[in-house]
């Protein structure tokens, strides 16, 4: 092979070789940090942890979830293939612009009928930083009555992560507490430090896992990572009556460092979120696989006098749900006024190329990255992206420091949620996002979000995109 298709095969190699590492931040950078703050693990605990995660990985993940491992063996290598091979030379083939528009009940219909799930019933509350979210965390964790269940992606090690660690542990002994992490995820975060320093004396237990169940009832499981395959998914239920969703972890980033969105959700949509936690949490289980032959019976939160259209959009390679990205494309293509995107990691060729077409038609785009990211080569990513969105007329500006956001509006649509705009997130990893169309609910996100961000960030300058190495880096960013 010759030319561009070669050149293209000889950069994926480099690709595959770390995209499974940087997708979970700078390693590099966060060991040099490790050295220098006495909140991680060591070297030895981390990387028996790693090593661990990954025998977890391939032969227990084959043993427990045989039908899995294999559908995920497949649909990666697809994917990956499809990433890799990708002409970046000719210009986007997109479909014709959809009549509907979004927010309106038409578009809903649209999403219906190209068998994206029906929207639910339920309210939302807006959390904005971990300043908000965590009282909200540890107020829902002292009044419990029935059952606590949480998912994340990360549980860390360092001082907030073992704080909440120890809330949930006092109320194991009166109630059912459930809390299932990717494994993968939270084991390489225990080898990363947070930007800021723990309080003196404060030492991170060596596995978080094992510190949950020491002297209590909590019961813990991960999520296996067949294929190195992540649930990024963030979700909380309490008592089956109140659902947390969005983009935090537990741990002090998420905390106290990063930018970063969550919403409280009650109503009748609560009971399909619970749903979704029991599957993963089966799944996790011993039977693996198996345990979802037979379904358990759930019972309906109680019903609102007042609700909103709730619309939940799942990544599950698996199941072959690709809810996010066929949502969000739809939207972008059928917006007429406005497209507002705040989101960490941009890497998205679908994705791209609907903003430059819909920038180009006279809609207001506009993108809000992070001036600083936690990744060296998704921050190279973001840059090389952003180029090519500046030179359609998408404003791009950085917000200052870290936004771990996952927002989008589309005109009177929008979608919130964990995933990101990147390869990982529309088409390999599990993910979890709410969409909506309410106008004061919209007009609520972009007062508690877009309006104040706006104020905050600073346009992009065209100069600090040169120099980027645009082949390689999309070729790695396209993996992630």
């Amino acid at each position: 092979m010759t030319g561009p298709l070669s050149q293209r095969f000889l950069l994926a190699g480099l690709a595959f070789a770390t995209v499974n590492l940087t997708s979970c931040g700078s390693l590099g950078l966060n060991a040099r940090k490790s050295s220098e703050l006495p909140q991680t693990n060591s070297s030895l605990d981390g990387a028996r942890g790693v090593g661990m995660a990954i025998f977890r990985s391939t032969a227990v993940a084959s043993l427990r979830q045989p039908v899995t491992t294999t559908k995920l063996g497949f649909a990666l290598f697809y994917q990956r293939m499809r990433a890799m091979l990708r002409v970046n030379d000719s210009p986007p083939v997109l479909e014709t612009q959809p009549s509907e528009i979004p927010g309106s009940p038409e578009f809903e219909h649209l999403l219906d009928h190209h068998g994206i799930r029906h929207a639910g019933s339920g309210t939302l509350a807006f959390l904005v930083n971990g300043s908000s979210f965590y009282p909200d965390f540890e107020k829902e964790v002292a009044h419990a009555r029935k059952s606590i269940d949480v998912q994340v992606y990360i549980f860390d090690n360092d001082d907030a992560a073992v704080h909440c660690a120890d809330l949930l542990k006092a109320r194991s002994g009166e109630i059912p507490v459930h809390v299932l992490c990717d494994d993968m995820g939270t084991t390489i975060a225990q080898t990363a430090a947070p930007d800021t320093p723990a309080p003196a004396g404060f030492t991170p237990p060596a596995e978080i896992v094992d510190y949950l169940r020491e002297g209590s009832r909590v019961k813990v499981r991960r999520a296996l990572n067949p294929w190195l395959v992540s649930d990024h998914t963030k979700l909380f239920v309490f008592d089956h009556e109140r659902a947390y969703l969005g983009g935090m972890n537990i741990g002090r980033e998420y905390r106290s460092e990063w930018h970063d969105l969550m919403a409280r959700v009650e109503g009748p949509i609560v009971s399909p979120l619970q749903r979704e936690f029991t599957r993963a949490w089966r799944k996790a289980g011993p039977w693996g696989d198996l345990a979802l032959i037979r379904n358990p019976i759930h019972r309906d939160p109680p019903p609102l006098r007042s609700g909103i259209p709730l619309r939940i959009l799942r990544t599950d390679t698996v199941v072959g749900r690709y809810d996010v990205l066929k949502a969000t494309r739809y939207a972008i293509r059928a917006s007429r006024k406005r497209i507002w995107v705040e989101n960490p990691y941009f890497a998205a060729d679908d994705i791209e190329d609907e903003l430059v077409a819909a920038a180009r038609r006279g809609v207001d785009v506009r993108v809000i990255l992070p001036k600083r990211g936690d990744s060296t080569i998704m921050d190279t990513a973001n840059l090389a992206a952003a180029r090519h969105l500046m030179a359609a007329g998408v404003k791009v500006i950085r917000y200052p420091g870290m936004t771990h956001m996952k927002v989008m509006m589309c005109d009177g649509w929008a979608t919130f949620g964990s995933a990101n705009l990147d390869t990982l997130s529309m088409r390999i990893n599990r993910e979890l996002n709410l969409a909506f169309t309410d106008p004061k609910t919209i007009k609520a996100l972009e007062n508690a979000v877009f309006v104040p961000d706006f104020k905050r960030s600073t346009p992009l300058r065209k100069e600090e995109t040169d120099g980027v190495i645009v082949p390689l880096v999309q070729s790695v960013a396209r993996q992630l």
